[in-house]
């Protein structure tokens, strides 16, 4: 036997046995204590509470108000457009081109066009979409494309 090929035993570690009679040293209160809402069953604070003391969530004053009306557009700006070969876009083709996320369950959200770098956008397209930024809509209509509002 070759001493480079001694590997060391194997050694399973049983886990420790909580509440098993006084002899096993973990018996009665089972390392937990005396008494106290930690020794209890069920016995876990919550990781807000703060020991009574006045919560922060309470501490703050409440400030504005979430618009339940509000639209969120999946967006796509004109830089975008300009390195694609295509000349004709509708949200499906924009889709296939992953220049915008996917339509699916709550993620139909309606697409909107923006003019970031519009000044650098020189490519005459046809393009629908549901909404139009006034530079995007300008810049393509400038150049003689057209913006459709689906």
């Amino acid at each position: 036997m070759d001493l480079h090929k001694i590997e060391r035993p194997k050694i399973k570690k049983h886990r420790k046995r909580l509440g098993k009679g006084v002899g096993s040293g973990t018996g009665k209160t089972a390392g937990r204590g005396h008494k106290g809402q930690k020794s209890r069953s069920g016995g876990k604070v919550p990781i807000w509470f703060e020991g009574g003391q006045m919560p922060l969530q309470r501490r703050l004053p409440k400030r504005g108000f979430t618009n339940i009306f509000k639209i969120k557009y999946r967006t796509l700006n004109l830089n975008k457009l300009q390195s694609v070969e295509e000349t004709d876009f509708d949200i499906k083709k924009l889709e296939k081109l992953n220049l915008i996320r996917k339509a699916k369950g709550n993620n139909a959200a309606p697409v909107k066009i923006l003019g970031k770098d519009a000044d650098k956008f020189d490519k005459k397209i046809t393009i629908k979409a549901n909404a139009f930024s006034k530079t995007a809509k300008s810049r393509i209509e400038e150049l003689g494309g057209t913006a459709e509002v689906v």
